[in-house]
């Protein structure tokens, strides 16, 4: 006898049935492909895997760590620091580091609460030069959430609440924990506001250099041809300039009556316009791989024009890349600024910048008497490494192909 399958009746409700020499209905296992969360297999996704790989690198998370601390202190530079950055004391120019203490034995007991001494102030009548005593008897108290200076947070609101402060903020005893610079400023407190200067420089002029290299390299190596021939050669020209006289230059062209807004804004554009090469041929690079893919192909077919096959096909293939880039190149944003305010061509007071604090520090004579004024390189040094070790990190995670 012949195997057959009964074909149903039309119109009929009921299943189909088998003649005698069928084998039964078996149920199939579902397919992998079709399999999900339903089978117990977990999926990962792209970023999820980066983030993965990522948490195991020790030095990335140190530096991730770091560099989200460095902008929190930006993002709250006027409440972290005890001053704001136009007090300051003529009385303490180059005041050493005062010390904070707890207990109080000054008076024969034991006087708990936050407290620092204020100076003795002396100055040589031969050579004019400031001598700081400790002065036990003149106390001052410390407290947190302390009254002081008025300052807009976040251009929101007007407060005068600091973190740190002195109980009294009218004393003649300023709190110096870092020391002072030349015209009596609390060295901390510049700090504190030069971080939002400094960090941001980077952070802004990397996403100038970001939009010019995406842009350039990606019609570069998406379009070919002629278009391609144009662009190449001006990176050239741009990438055989030596890149500190061309900074130099491009600074001291900005005209010295600018405000300190547009000196920065210009100083931003500056940096940016020496960094966008080395981005626009990788991105370039990139694009040359990716455009005889298949998806860039059905994308064409299906009649998407060049812009949103470049933005939403091909840059999305090769975003985590991109993104480790761009933090390897704010450390060289970072340094290019610190470097052209040091030499007096970039940002300039009352403008507050890691560079800006450092060009007291270039006289040796003023470095031996006051070496706290070298306390800015140590900020850029720290934020240089942190933004490294996050961007190996970024990068390693990134790359599948990295053991």
């Amino acid at each position: 006898m012949s195997d057959q399958t009964s074909l149903p009746v039309p119109g009929s409700s009921g299943p189909s049935q088998t003649t005698l020499g069928d084998p039964p209905d078996v149920p199939t296992k579902p397919s992998t492909a079709r399999r999900g969360k339903s089978s117990g297999q977990a999926t990962a996704s792209q970023w999820r895997l980066i983030w993965r790989r990522f948490r195991k690198h020790k030095l990335a998370m140190i530096g991730l760590t770091v560099t989200g601390f460095l902008y929190l202190i930006a993002a709250f530079a006027g409440f972290l620091a005890p001053y704001t950055t136009t007090d300051l004391s003529a009385q303490h120019t180059y005041a050493p580091p005062t010390s904070l203490h707890l207990v109080d034995t000054s008076g024969g007991s034991w006087d708990w609460g936050l407290h620092y001494y204020g100076y003795f102030v002396e100055q040589d009548p031969d050579t004019l030069a400031l001598t700081y005593t400790v002065d036990e008897t003149a106390k001052v108290p410390v407290e947190f959430f302390a009254q002081g200076s008025t300052y807009e947070f976040w251009g929101l609101f007007t407060t005068n609440v600091h973190l740190l402060g002195p109980a009294d903020p009218g004393t003649e005893h300023p709190m110096y924990l870092l020391g002072a610079d030349r015209l009596g400023h609390d060295l901390l407190s510049l700090i504190i506001h030069g971080t939002r200067i400094s960090m941001s420089v980077g952070l802004v002029g990397v996403t100038l250099a970001f939009l010019l290299g995406i842009t350039l390299g990606g019609v570069s190596g998406f379009v070919g041809g002629k278009v391609d021939t144009i662009i190449q050669r001006i990176i050239e020209l741009f990438m055989s300039i030596p890149t500190l006289p061309l900074w130099l230059g491009l600074a001291a062209a900005i005209p010295g009556e600018w405000g300190p807004v547009t000196r920065y804004v210009a100083i931003t554009v500056v940096l940016s316009l020496v960094g966008w090469t080395g981005l626009a041929r990788e991105v370039r690079g990139r694009f040359l791989s990716l455009r005889e893919e298949d998806f860039v192909t059905a994308a064409r077919l299906d009649g998407a024009k060049q812009p949103a096959i470049i933005f939403s096909h091909m840059l999305p293939s090769f975003t985590s890349h991109l993104i480790a880039t761009l933090t390897l190149s704010i450390p060289a944003m970072i340094l290019a600024e610190t470097a052209l305010s040091f030499l007096g061509l970039g940002l300039q007071p009352p403008t507050v910048s890691w560079g800006v604090l450092l060009q007291e520090a270039q006289n040796l004579r003023v470095i031996a008497s006051a070496p706290w004024l070298l306390l800015p390189g140590a900020a850029v040094v720290a934020a240089v490494l942190s933004l490294n070790f996050l961007g190996d990190g970024l990068r390693d995670s990134a790359d599948p192909y990295r053991s």
